[in-house]
């Protein structure tokens, strides 16, 4: 009898293994946005930080000359990129300003009286009221430098 005996099977068969891929392809469902929405927090802060660091060396070059600069490469920050590879953006106001060229709040008031600082953000789009589709994501100076962060949450 002992020619017989079962032959003993190495390997998974084809139903565990589309078990194994729908599992895995579940837990990937779930994790992916959580990982997203993580990314997305970390490349909004490295954006705060590299707003204050222009900040920083805006302050340097009105302490140095008594005036902000013109543009931000006079101030030596002007090819620091965003964490999406975008520059800042820097608008510097005098007396010829026009309103419609500031930044501003839901209430399309400006939000600073100074200069606007920003960075465009994910989508790499902008528009100067914050409330807007393409401002919404923007890495914002408002309030005169009391500010910065998501224009959506000012």
């Amino acid at each position: 009898m002992e020619w017989i005996k079962k032959k003993r099977r190495y390997g998974f068969s084809l139903l565990e293994l589309l078990i194994t891929v729908a599992i895995i392809g579940l837990l990937s469902a779930i994790a992916l946005p959580s990982y997203r929405d993580y990314a997305d927090r970390v490349d909004n802060g490295l954006a705060v930080a590299g707003v204050n660091q222009v900040i920083q060396a805006l302050e340097r070059y009105y302490i140095d000359y008594d005036s902000f600069p013109l543009t931000l490469a006079d101030a030596g920050v002007g090819t620091l990129p965003d964490p999406w590879g975008n520059t800042y953006l820097y608008l510097l106001f005098d007396e010829n300003t026009k309103r419609g060229e500031m930044r501003k709040d839901k209430n399309l008031v400006p939000v600073n009286d100074d200069y606007d600082l920003y960075s465009m953000g994910k989508n790499g789009t902008t528009s100067m009221p914050f409330n807007s589709a393409q401002g919404r994501d923007d890495i914002v100076r408002a309030n005169n430098g009391r500010f910065i962060g998501l224009a959506e949450d000012y």
